[in-house]
């Protein structure tokens, strides 16, 4: 198990990209929602040719902790948007029929969905006694491009990790946690967090976004308006990518389950401004919900801010996760090539 080392590659802001005009929260993360923490573990071992079980390993696991009490016994109001299907996630037909989550939110590798569903439950049953039933939240997008994913070298023990040592403020991004191992836009991709601070008449709320990017086609790439696809490329980028996205929308506004499932479609609008558009293979999943536990006060004719504050986290938090993701070789010698800052920002320079 490898420790996430600090990351000095930069955020949009650092480049001067500026997406939307919505006010940021203190630390532009998802943390920025009051009571929510984020937590990785990072897997990065061995090298060379592909030996099942045994790697090269190139994955790990996020959780998302929606407030610090016991969350099973507090739950959270919640919802779902499938953008499309072509995923593995777990636990989000419940959600849908019961508006909450009981359960902290990890994400991962395909083929480790499972197996993190078993280190959920661990973990909640442990602190529930007694109870006999659970329903684990896992979203998942597919590294195998680099990893062996058939392995499934996250264990249990992984997730329990990565909700014990969560943290706030967590700005952790790029080949960090569930993504290590991936793809955004045919560059390296990861986990990547935004946050926009939205006023309303019955007061200022938060809208945080964390997405784990593992989507998208080079030629679509867009970062503040500039077309960068039509000027630079991954290194023998031919072609469109299978992939996914897992989009995690978190906020404090008290609202309905209703009201924020309207919130949290918003956030496809974000994916296709930074250039994606859901492809047939792609897992497209937008996981949704408030901390607030006060009776919901925002009018329907109000929400019009939390949309766009999702939109424009959703979109940031897609672009940092590429931005400050690292060059990366895998297994058979497989590599996927960090953004190229000097050359992105001459790009953007010629856009402006």
């Amino acid at each position: 198990m490898n420790k996430h080392l600090s990351n000095d590659r930069p955020r949009t802001r650092d480049l001067g990209i500026k997406v939307g005009f919505m006010p940021l929260g203190v630390n532009n993360s998802i943390t920025d929602v009051p009571e929510v923490s984020v937590g990785h573990v990072t897997l990065i071992e061995g090298e060379g040719s592909l030996r099942i079980g045994n790697g090269p390993v190139r994955t790990g696991v996020t959780a998302i902790i929606p407030h610090q009490g016991n969350i099973f016994r507090n739950k959270v109001t919640a919802t779902v948007h499938v953008i499309n299907g072509f995923g593995k996630a777990l636990g989000l037909a419940q959600i849908e029929e019961l508006g909450v989550i009981e359960t902290p939110i990890a994400l991962t590798s395909t083929l480790s969905t499972w197996r993190v569903a078993d280190g959920l439950i661990d973990y909640l049953a442990r602190d529930n006694p007694g109870v006999l039933s659970f329903n684990p939240v896992v979203g998942e997008c597919n590294d195998g491009y680099l990893n062996d994913i058939v392995g499934r070298h996250v264990r249990p023990f992984h997730v329990t990790s990565a909700i014990e040592e969560a943290s706030s403020p967590s700005i952790d991004e790029g080949n960090v946690g569930a993504g290590t191992g991936m793809t955004g836009f045919g560059w390296k991709g990861g986990i990547g967090t935004s946050s926009r601070v939205c006023d309303v008449p019955s007061g200022g709320y938060v809208i945080g976004v964390l997405a784990l990017t593992n989507t998208g086609d080079a030629r679509e790439l867009r970062m503040g308006g500039v077309e960068i696809g039509n000027h630079l490329m991954p290194p023998g980028m031919q072609s469109d990518i299978p992939g996914s996205i897992m989009i995690v929308v978190g906020t404090n506004a008290p609202v309905t389950a209703r009201q924020l499932g309207r919130i949290g479609r918003r956030a496809a609008l974000g994916l296709a401004r930074a250039g994606g558009i859901a492809s047939h293979n792609s897992g497209d999943f937008v996981i949704s919900f408030t901390n607030s536990h006060d009776r919901p006060t925002v009018d329907d004719s109000h929400l019009t801010p939390l949309f766009r504050g999702c939109i424009e986290a959703t979109e940031e938090a897609i672009l940092n996760s590429i931005l400050r993701a690292s060059t990366l070789e895998g297994r058979d010698g497989n590599v996927r090539h960090s953004i190229p800052i000097e050359e992105l920002e001459k790009v953007l320079s010629y856009g402006k």
